[in-house]
């Protein structure tokens, strides 16, 4: 029998430690997909912006190669009508340089598409081409040269370099437009996963403060254990006269003669009647606490000696009660009591030692069968 209760609470240990193994690499996987989006996204928003910044350059391009387009017509009419402009040939010829190799005083960027460049190329052959024929009209006149219909070949090749510089910002368009939908796309995964975590680390809290009150609860009584108590004794701060604070002491008499007796069962019913009468006694704000096997211990805030005497005096009065009608072990039990205001300067620690120390007074007084009631 002991064999297969130890086979059964091995079982449930490898249990939650497989489930707690799995909850460790599912937590992991998920730190590792947030550490990789954002690495994706760092990537994506820095393509964008170079792919922005290439965008920006080919719409200057774009610009200066319909400036060319139209300039050239405009030279051509001055050059039949003898008006040589030769500022204006150098001014396209910087230009045309520019647009080829991505230099010189307009700034402008060389764009890296072959189509573009292949268009370019067929530009540039054809304007030198052109820029002879001006030569000839110069010498012989308009007449006996063919430069309005090579004006003409020129601004149809000049187009189709425009074209297909508009052809390739558009792609980049198309990728910018691709790469803010994944961008898009990766952010709703990590505002998911950040979700995720919140309402995680939220369970956690939540868990942790169920695990923390579980820590310094008594089970068997429902009030704070001996950790809490302890735990709110460590405060080393004075009290502050203007918050007057009351410590009292407990113990229960005879437990161990109904233990004894009667069962160690019918002393855990003794001792939980008596913390249910002593929890309802007094104030909720103040604290109740289980500082002991049948010890406990009483903080009254904001209080004086009246209003503690008014406490012990209607847990007297319940105890007589329950005493009378019930159908329990009666409840028997010593206290002793201090207040902050008696002493100069104490720690709550102080006041529990003093109301300790009273409580086995009252307790020898009780003991030598004399009334137990009082505490000084």
């Amino acid at each position: 029998m002991e064999q297969t209760s130890s086979d059964s609470s091995d079982t449930l240990m490898t249990r939650s430690q497989f489930v707690w193994e799995q909850k460790k690499k599912l937590q992991s996987f998920f730190t590792a997909v947030q550490s990789i989006l954002i690495v994706i996204l760092i990537a994506l928003v820095s393509t964008m912006m170079v792919q922005i910044n290439q965008i920006q350059g080919t719409a200057r391009v774009i610009n200066y190669a319909g400036l060319v387009r139209g300039a050239t017509q405009r030279l051509v009419k001055l050059e039949i009508t003898g008006s040589p402009h030769d500022k204006l040939v150098q001014y396209l010829d910087d230009i045309l340089n520019g647009l080829k190799y991505g230099e010189g005083q307009y700034e402008l960027v060389r764009i890296p598409d072959a189509d573009y460049q292949s268009r370019l190329d067929d530009q540039l052959a054809y304007w030198d081409k052109l820029k002879q024929e001006i030569q000839q009209v110069r010498a012989g006149g308009y007449q006996s040269s063919n430069v309005l219909g090579m004006s003409e070949t020129y601004f149809d090749l000049a187009d189709q370099t425009v074209t297909a510089a508009e052809n390739y910002s558009e792609m980049l368009a198309q990728r910018i437009r691709f790469i803010e939908y994944v961008s898009v796309v990766d952010m709703v995964l990590l505002l998911l996963l950040i979700l995720r975590h919140y309402v995680a680390a939220r369970n956690i809290a939540k868990a942790n403060k169920v695990l923390k009150q579980k820590a310094y609860l008594d089970v068997q009584t429902g009030l704070p254990n001996k950790s809490r108590c302890e735990e709110l004794l460590q405060d080393s701060s004075f009290i502050s006269p203007e918050e007057p604070t009351g410590c009292l002491v407990f113990d229960l008499n005879n437990l161990k003669n109904v233990n004894d007796s009667l069962g160690h069962s019918a002393g855990d019913v003794l001792i939980s009647n008596f913390a249910r009468i002593l929890r309802n006694t007094i104030p909720s704000m103040d604290f109740v606490g289980r500082c002991g096997g049948d010890e406990f211990m009483v903080v009254i805030y904001h209080t004086d000696e009246a209003q503690i005497l008014s406490h012990l005096n209607a847990l007297k009065e319940e105890i007589e009660r329950f005493n009378q009608y019930g159908k329990h072990t009666p409840i028997s039990y010593a206290f002793g009591w201090a207040i902050s205001t008696e002493y100069k300067e104490c720690t709550l620690r102080t006041l529990f030692d003093k109301a300790d120390h009273y409580m086995y007074l009252n307790k020898e007084k009780s003991k030598m069968g004399r009334d137990y009631t009082s505490t000084r």
